[in-house]
């Protein structure tokens, strides 16, 4: 064998060579140190841990930390449980090569049954042979089946005092409960990407490794909170370096675009500059950049900008990278929280084809295209002064009344625009009032219109002796807050006949029998006049509520041929009206004219 093939197998990955053999190793877990440090001091050990967390965060390797506590015997062999391993004692070092015979180890994800638990408790009444503490380490606990499960039960909850359980899983919610309540349970972070930077620099100076530091950014952001995943990235850049790794060959590793061109393509998006962001997008491209990867770069731009815009001082942290800081801080600016969110909805979205699309560049311009076309479009207020320009007046702050000829032939027309936030999607809101001498009020959102009216206003009712028809009638009982009367009256009453004194009609639906004698005795009471109620077999009149109803059809149906409503529902195909509410009507204003000596009056021009 050659002296070549011999050092290609003593070769040990970053991911194994710098595994944490102690608590003091471990990054990112402090929570974690400080608690197991303080049960492992104070005799407080439970007699089952599980420990979840995504991949990598130090599972496995926290077990056997634990494992090593617990059994540690110290330089001299006689030493007691401590929450600082020796790491040359007989048992640490079995330990930390995976051959204690005390300290088992099982992939609970390639033996699931029943069987390889009844096998495992079968040895747990034996004591340990050489170690204080015999050691069941399970890893992937949520794979066992459901049987394998319930044949733990009893022997988790009731351990021998010489035997612990350590379970590690990537699924908490995979564990049964009977299960998690018999464990002490401890959350794995994922490690920060600073932190994850900081221990990545130190790995690359101890293997003699110069290393960018937009390289290690690189690396520590790819690596998701996963230290293992970082350093099997940074044990493939060192080989496919010659002794220095840089940015560029971390980008054409990982099918990464320039942080910086990021930001660029995100602002051309922005401005609307089609050309520049195709040609940016397609440049990426062909130095090997993968469009998803350039997908989930944009979106994380969006991220990024949101947070700025709503929390600047985060662009002050030492952490912050030059060019998030200068060019985020900028487009941050100069973008609305509204377009943000916009953008990240279409983004997320985008993604997704982006992912499935049998052509991924096409499907990432595509989405591109979609962004740049909603960048285009005008604001709610530009909308709104569009269409004024038209021939119909823009609306007066407050809500000041414009008069003025709409182009359905001079009817009056009082408006009042006012931009809303976006909803949804980021689609706009347009609030027009007195379309062609009627109110209409719309509201386009992301999915479907609605069209809220604004409220007519409705003043007190007169106050009078005798209803002068059957609607002051009701107006009577509303104003005297007979709400039940009054629904009885609207919905439920065919007028028949009605005078000074008389009201005949006809009941239908649920109604109170003796309705028509309540009705008389009120109006008498209140009026200081007889009034007769009586009941009659004849069809009467339509109900109150459906003259409403038909008489608001009407108006809508009015309202849909107004040029201005056509014109907002172009550009809003989905938009519908919801209500119409007649506007008062503006009286014409006049000037008094003296010519002479004489006054005349003349219409103000």
């Amino acid at each position: 064998m050659t002296e070549q093939d011999s050092n290609t197998q003593e070769y040990r990955v970053l991911a194994r060579k710098y595994r944490p053999a102690n608590f003091d190793d471990m990054i990112g877990q402090e929570a974690l140190v400080r608690t197991l440090t303080n049960a492992i001091q104070s005799g407080r050990i439970a007699q089952a841990f599980v420990l979840t967390g995504v991949r990598g965060v130090g599972k496995t390797t926290t077990a056997r930390i634990i494992a090593k506590a617990l059994n540690c015997l110290g330089p001299d062999g006689t030493g007691n449980p401590t929450a600082s391993p020796c790491g040359v004692c007989d048992n640490c070092v079995a330990i930390s090569e995976d051959r204690h015979v005390d300290v088992q180890e099982m992939d609970a994800a390639s033996r699931t049954g029943v069987d390889d638990i009844r096998e495992l408790i079968e040895g747990v009444r034996y004591k340990p042979v050489a170690a204080r503490y015999k050691i069941y380490i399970l890893d992937e606990v949520h794979m066992l089946s459901k049987n394998a499960f319930n044949a733990l039960l009893k022997t988790l909850e009731e351990p021998p005092e010489h035997v612990k359980f350590i379970f590690a899983t990537t699924e908490i919610r995979k564990v049964p409960i009977t299960v998690l309540s018999r464990c002490q349970r401890f959350d794995l972070r994922r490690i920060p990407v600073e932190k994850l930077a900081g221990h990545f620099k130190k790995v690359s100076t101890a293997e003699g490794i110069e290393i960018e530091d937009d390289a290690v950014a690189m690396v520590a952001r790819a690596a998701d909170g996963s230290a293992r995943d970082g350093l099997s990235i940074l044990d493939q850049a060192i080989a496919l370096s010659s002794g220095t790794v840089t940015a560029q060959q971390l980008r054409d590793m990982l099918g990464l675009a320039d942080r910086a061109r990021i930001f660029d393509l995100f602002d051309a998006i922005m401005q609307g500059k089609a050309a520049d962001a195709l040609d940016a997008l397609r440049g990426m491209y062909d130095e090997g950049a993968d469009p998803i990867v350039i997908m989930q770069d944009m979106l994380d731009v969006c991220y990024w900008l949101t947070r700025l815009k709503l929390t600047p001082a985060l662009a002050d942290e030492p952490s912050t990278p030059d060019i998030e800081r200068s060019k985020g801080m900028e487009m941050a600016g100069q973008l609305s929280q509204p377009i943000l969110s916009r953008a990240w909805q279409m983004l997320l979205k985008g993604l997704q084809e982006v992912m499935g699309a049998p052509n991924a560049i096409q499907a990432a311009e595509m989405v591109v295209v979609r962004l740049i076309h909603v960048a285009d479009m005008p604001t709610p207020g530009d909308l709104v002064k569009k269409l004024s320009e038209g021939g119909l007046p823009a609306g007066q702050p407050n809500g000041a009344a414009v008069a003025g000829a709409s182009s359905n032939g001079g009817a009056h027309a009082q408006g009042q625009m006012m931009q809303g936030s976006p909803n949804g999607g980021g689609q706009p809101t347009a609030r027009l009032a007195a379309v062609g001498g009627q109110a209409v009020n719309m509201q386009v959102g992301h999915a479907e219109a609605i069209t809220p009216a604004p409220q007519q206003a409705i003043s007190a009712a007169p106050k009078f002796k005798g209803p002068k028809d059957f609607n002051e009638a009701i107006q009577l009982f509303r104003d005297r807050r007979e709400g039940m009367m009054v629904m009885h009256l609207e919905n439920n009453v065919h007028l028949v006949k009605f005078q000074q004194g008389h009201i005949e009609m006809r009941l239908v639906g649920n109604v109170p029998k003796d309705i028509h004698g309540k009705v008389g005795q009120m109006l008498s009471t209140w009026t200081g006049e007889r009034w007769l109620v009586t009941l009659s077999n004849d069809a009467g009149a339509p109900t109150v509520a459906s003259q409403k109803k038909q008489a608001q059809q009407a108006l809508q149906d009015e309202a849909e041929l107004d040029p201005l409503v056509r014109a907002v529902k172009k550009h809003f195909p989905e938009a519908r009206i919801k209500k119409v509410i007649e506007a008062p009507k503006i009286a014409t204003p006049t000037l008094s004219v003296v010519e002479n000596g004489d006054e005349t009056n003349g219409i103000d021009e």
